[in-house]
Formats: structure tokens, C-alpha cells, sequence
């Protein structure tokens, strides 16, 4: 997550883009022992970041639609939902059993795709877009941000999310040879890096990638912003936040950007 498909868990996300996966690549994303969240520190943090973009509900006025794409449990649509209220947020995914998690979470979880035809939502439907740890499960990231440039109104906003390669201590553990965190070499063990969690990581960005990427499909960046790694060993937790001011050598990337207006 071969043969150009995309199977997707941010947050907790398990979205496809393009064709159907593998047997085996759904079997490892509907499997309840692989990990669907990635810390509510990141989700607060992504959060807030969205609310300070939509602001407030204003009297008389319709709220926000804001799908979470690749929503999971539903867990960080719930953190959102806590700093978004009168927001209308949906939960997407393309997991029967990440929905049926999800829908204790959220009032609004709706099966959808990001490919075979695309989320079920109408172009421009959408004020914003939350996509938590998703891109680096993609086979073909390009077409999963069309699709999402097409359900974004002009000028919504595209809250994007994922690890950062260039994280501080990746760029320790390359220098001494080591596989750096959140890469894998294999789908049915870990080989070369620390940690023991084998979560399906396709593709690694970093911020430098990023400001080159969304711009290429028809988004403007705003801000990137850092967030901590919750499996980062307690000792160095400090640290972690401290990088997260320098979101190069953050854990995690946030990523507020907007569809560019025609």
C-alpha cells in the first residue's frame, strides 16, 4: 500500500486510492491489532490549527463542512470536534470496522474511497479537509489530492499530516547506517530500525517535499507547524517538543495548505 493501489490509515485511516488492494494489504489494514492512532497531541495540534483557519460559527450562518478523510476510530475527528464546535465534521473510510469504531465518535462516519469513483461528496462540497497520517500509506498520492482538490471548495483548507523523515533523530540514525523511524522494509516485520510496530509506511516526506508537492497539485501552503511522536522513548519526550519549534527536524509534520482558487 503494486498494481497502483493505495490503501490508507492516518489517524487511523484505511482509505484506497486508485484500484482495490491486495487481499493481503485489506486483511493487514482491517486487522485490530494494527495501530489507528497516532497520539492526541498531533490531533490537538491539527485541530487548533483548523480552527484558528475556519474560525467560529457565525450567527445566522451554515457551519463548516469538514470531512476527515481516513478517519479510523474516529479518535482524531473526536479531538477535532472538541475545539470545532457547530462544525459539521464527517468521518471517511473505506473500513467497515474502522466505521463501526468511528460512528462512537463521531455523529457522521460515511463509507468512501479515494479512488473506483471517488468520495461520495459533490465538487466544492467541503470547506476542509483533515488528513491525519494518511499520504505515507499511498501508492499514488497525486491522485488521492486531486480527488481531494476536487470535494475542497476554492480556497478550503487541506489539513495534512504525516511523519517527517528529516526527523532530528533520523538524521542521527542515517549517519550511523541505521533504517530511520517510521520507514519499513517489510510488510510482516521490522528490520533495521528501532521500534517493533509494523504500520504499512509507503512513502516519507519531509517539509522541504512537501512545499513542492501540494503546490504541484494545486494547493497553496499556509504553514507547516511540528508535532511530537508519541513512541518516542520518555527520556527524550522533551527533546521531541523542543524540535517540534523547527518543524524540519520535527517528529511530525502538520501541514495547513489551501485549494488554490481558479
Amino acid at each position: 500500500m503494486t498494481r497502483q493501489t493505495a490503501a490508507t490509515r492516518g489517524s487511523g485511516p484505511r482509505t484506497t486510492a486508485d484500484r482495490e488492494p491486495p487481499d493481503t494489504l485489506r486483511e493487514f489494514y482491517e486487522n485490530p491489532a494494527v495501530p489507528v492512532a497516532s497520539g492526541d497531541a498531533r490531533s490537538h495540534r491539527q485541530a487548533l490549527m483548523l480552527a484558528r483557519a475556519l474560525g467560529p460559527v457565525r450567527p445566522g450562518a451554515p457551519p463548516a463542512t469538514v470531512l476527515d478523510v481516513g478517519c479510523g476510530d474516529g479518535s482524531a475527528a473526536a479531538v477535532a470536534a472538541t475545539v470545532l464546535p457547530g462544525h459539521r465534521i464527517v468521518g471517511v473510510d473505506w473500513s467497515q470496522d474502522a466505521l463501526r469504531r468511528a460512528a462512537a465518535r463521531v455523529p457522521y462516519a460515511v463509507r468512501g474511497e479515494l479512488g473506483d469513483g471517488g468520495l461520495p461528496f459533490a465538487d466544492g462540497s467541503a470547506d476542509a479537509v483533515l488528513f491525519s497520517e494518511v499520504i505515507e500509506h499511498l501508492v499514488d498520492p497525486d491522485a488521492a489530492l486531486d480527488e481531494l482538490r476536487r470535494v475542497l471548495r476554492p480556497g478550503g483548507h487541506l489539513m495534512l499530516s504525516t511523519p517527517n523523515l528529516a526527523a532530528w533523530y533520523n538524521r542521527g540514525l542515517l549517519l550511523a547506517g541505521v533504517q530511520p523511524v517510521f520507514s519499513e522494509v517489510s510488510m510482516r516485520g521490522i528490520h533495521g530500525r528501532p521500534g517493533t510496530q509494523v504500520v504499512g509506511h509507503l512513502r516519507l516526506y519531509t517539509a522541504r517535499a512537501l512545499r513542492g508537492f501540494l503546490p504541484a497539485c494545486g494547493f497553496e501552503v499556509v504553514r507547516i507547524a511540528g508535532a511530537p511522536y508519541h513512541d518516542v522513548p520518555r527520556p527524550l519526550r522533551p527533546l521531541d517538543r523542543a524540535a517540534c519549534r523547527l518543524p524540519s527536524l520535527a517528529s511530525v509534520l502538520l501541514v495547513h495548505a489551501r485549494r488554490r482558487r481558479e
